[in-house]
């Protein structure tokens, strides 16, 4: 239901934006665990709504090749998983208001976007995701929208280094979804479900894919060689290793030999992250 083997989309730009914060003008404990706990909740929230919303579009049936989802397996309704939603939703709510006396308006309007598009992914009249819009989404809000907002709210700057920073996070946040769309790919086209890799077929999502890892563990090396970021982020290659077996794995396996995958694709944004938290703050 909540996909713990993905949390770690969630959670790493906001560990990489207050390392940045760290590592120019300074951090604050207890905002970086209300940004930890917000992120948390929406992306659990947003999960609950699409294991409802694709099971009543059909996307999720008894042909599903991924992990079992609760409303599909009949072990809740889609009533409950929305239910559980509001809960996450209403948290994350709850903590953001808290950021908004720091933030102000900024963080409103953020929060509120960041909000409806959780929901509106798959849920709603014209769900997000269903139009293709999956990648770009993450890319943004698990990218340069949390981890930017992240140390901006510790430090009052927007700083070069935290929009670097974001990039990589972004493009491995997206990477995660490739793994997923790659794998149900024929269901989604049946359910109406127009993902990358239903408009662009199996040989370019893989594709899609190496670009994405490539250019993400590419980035930080770029910064330094240009001097825009200290040369201790040189240390995110450490995930090097990580990013291999991913890409190698990528374009050979398919269906269901691809679920081990999707988590192993998360570690690495786990292992990146932190090497690169750990560079930002050196």
């Amino acid at each position: 239901m909540i996909r713990p083997a993905t949390l770690p989309a969630g959670a790493v730009p906001v560990v990489v934006g207050t390392a940045v914060a760290a590592g120019t003008l300074g951090w604050r404990p207890g905002v970086a665990l209300a940004a930890l706990l917000v992120a948390l909740g929406l992306q659990i929230g947003s999960n609950l709504v699409n294991d409802a919303a694709d099971f009543v579009h059909g996307a999720d049936d008894e042909r599903r090749l991924g992990p079992a989802r609760a409303a599909q397996r009949g072990w809740l309704t889609p009533r409950q998983l929305a239910a559980g939603a509001a809960v996450a939703f209403a948290v994350a709510l709850a903590l953001g208001m808290w950021l908004a006396t720091i933030g102000g308006w900024p963080v409103i309007a953020v929060g509120l976007v960041a909000l409806l598009a959780a929901i509106a992914y798959t849920a709603g009249p014209v769900p997000l995701g269903y139009l293709g819009l999956g990648d770009v989404l993450v890319f943004i809000f698990f990218g340069p929208v949390a981890v930017v907002g992240t140390a901006w709210l510790q430090t009052g700057d927007a700083s070069d280094a935290a929009v670097l920073a974001s990039i990589p996070v972004g493009l491995l946040s997206t990477a995660i979804l490739v793994v997923n769309n790659l794998r149900d790919r024929h269901t989604d086209a049946e359910a109406g479900k127009r993902t990358f890799a239903v408009r662009f077929g199996e040989r370019a999502t893989r594709a899609f894919y190496v670009i994405l890892v490539a250019t993400a563990l590419t980035l930080p090396v770029v910064g330094v060689a240009l001097g825009l970021v200290p040369a201790g982020w040189l240390v995110s290659l450490g995930a090097l290793p990580f990013a291999a077996l991913c890409v190698r794995a990528l374009t050979r396996v398919d269906g269901a030999a691809l679920n081990p995958w999707l988590g192993r694709t998360a570690r690495l944004l786990l292992v990146h992250g932190a090497l690169l938290a750990v560079g930002a703050t050196l």
